[in-house]
């Protein structure tokens, strides 16, 4: 059996627990990472690709932002377009000069990984957390299985980073939290295209069609979305229909499509869903775990990442004052934000996805938020201030 004394057990080897292992790393704290995927699997597995101003600035400070500084794409500002009509949202003129960079998630995660091995950090891939012991003891344990052989992991603290379907969030006492869902009535088909984006900036767009989004991953590929029935198949959307759709919804007067070979499609339900309590006793749970946004603010990565900034402040807090006060607060702290981005993700979603027939009284309200944003400069800094990320100190 592998016996494993560390201060900090990580289950889940994505964005909040890389960032956080390395975090601690550089401030003289240890913990050891259980990834139950492979490593090529988790740098490989297509996710979100929009960081905010603070992730950036995160990645930045730690050292592991040379390939994200080389590769990434900075965006000053978005469009969005409501039948055809389009505006612009200055990210820069009516943030201070706050922005977001496309950068894709699979590349986030090389870079973390490279950073944690090539540093000596312990990360056991292909690891299965069974079991998560003692998280009401100030000696928590996390009982593993890896290469069929069990394991278990001494620790101070467990941060369960494990997703959705992980073992984290299973193991808070039901009786500890209450638990928020919201499934919306559409779903996202998503391509991958190698051709070079058709907008140097993203565009949200309302069509009578339904919701269109053109993305990027990097300047000769591609990312777009089109709004598409929740029963839906891909079996209906050839990659010929594809293109038509989203040149008719994305479509505005000068503006031409470009098009190319699609490597990759997916459909993806949307929802919402989150807890009101991130921790008991010494188990706390970020990212994933603990809450999900619908894709259309670009929240996910970047509130994984906010949730590990706090950890880290109570954490070291408690390994240099030997104080619990900063952690205590952790759940408070954290679902400030999480509630900013749950609010700022349904307005996005609720103002570009066709929900009602033109001419409804939900369209009409559409159609009038949207005038509003074209007219008012209040409005349109709601937006860009929520798209970019609002400044830690802000919720503090």
């Amino acid at each position: 059996m592998k016996n494993i004394k560390t201060q900090v057990g990580i289950i889940g080897a994505g964005p909040a627990g890389l960032t956080l292992a390395i975090w601690l790393k550089k401030n003289g704290i240890d913990s050891v990472i259980l990834e139950r995927k492979s490593r090529e699997y988790i740098e490989n597995r297509t996710r979100a690709g929009l960081l905010e101003q603070n992730t950036v600035d995160i990645f930045k400070s730690l050292g592991v932002a040379d390939r994200l500084i080389e590769k990434g794409l900075e965006h000053h500002g978005v469009f969005l377009s409501f039948n055809g009509k389009r505006v612009r949202v200055p990210f820069d003129e009516l943030t201070g000069g706050r922005k977001i960079t496309v950068y894709g998630q699979q590349e986030v995660i090389k870079d973390l990984v490279a950073d944690w091995i090539s540093s000596g950090g312990k990360i056991y891939f292909e690891a299965q957390a069974e079991r998560i012991e003692d998280f009401e003891t100030n000696n928590p344990k996390i009982k593993f299985i890896h290469e069929e052989e069990e394991g278990m992991i001494d620790c101070d603290f467990v941060i369960g980073c494990d997703g959705f379907h992980g073992i984290g969030r299973k193991t808070l006492p039901k009786e500890s939290y209450t638990e928020y869902s919201h499934c919306y009535p559409f779903s996202w088909l998503g391509i991958l295209a190698h051709v070079a984006p058709s907008s140097e900036e993203l565009i949200y767009a309302y069509h009578e069609n339904g919701f269109a989004l053109s993305s990027l991953r990097s300047e000769n590929i591609s990312r777009l979305y089109l709004q598409v029935d929740n029963n839906d198949s891909l079996e209906n959307w050839s990659d010929e229909r594809i293109w038509e759709e989203l040149a008719i919804r994305l479509g505005t007067e000068g503006w031409e499509l470009k098009t190319g070979p699609i490597f990759e499609k997916s459909i993806t339900p949307m929802r919402g869903f989150m807890i009101d309590n991130l921790q008991f006793g010494r188990l706390f749970l970020a990212g994933d775990s603990a809450h999900i946004v619908p894709p259309t603010g670009g929240k996910g990565l970047n509130l994984a990442v906010a949730d590990v900034k706090h950890l880290v402040d109570g954490l070291l807090d408690f390994y240099k004052n030997n104080s619990m006060e900063t952690l205590n607060g952790y759940t408070e702290t954290a679902l400030k934000r999480i509630w900013r981005a749950q609010d700022f993700s349904n307005f996005m979603t609720a103002l570009f996805h066709k929900q009602e027939e033109h001419g409804s009284f939900q369209y009409s309200m559409q159609a009038a938020k949207f005038d509003y944003i074209a007219i008012s400069k209040a409005y349109a800094t709601t937006i860009a201030e929520n798209y970019v990320g609002l400044p830690f100190e802000v919720f503090e």
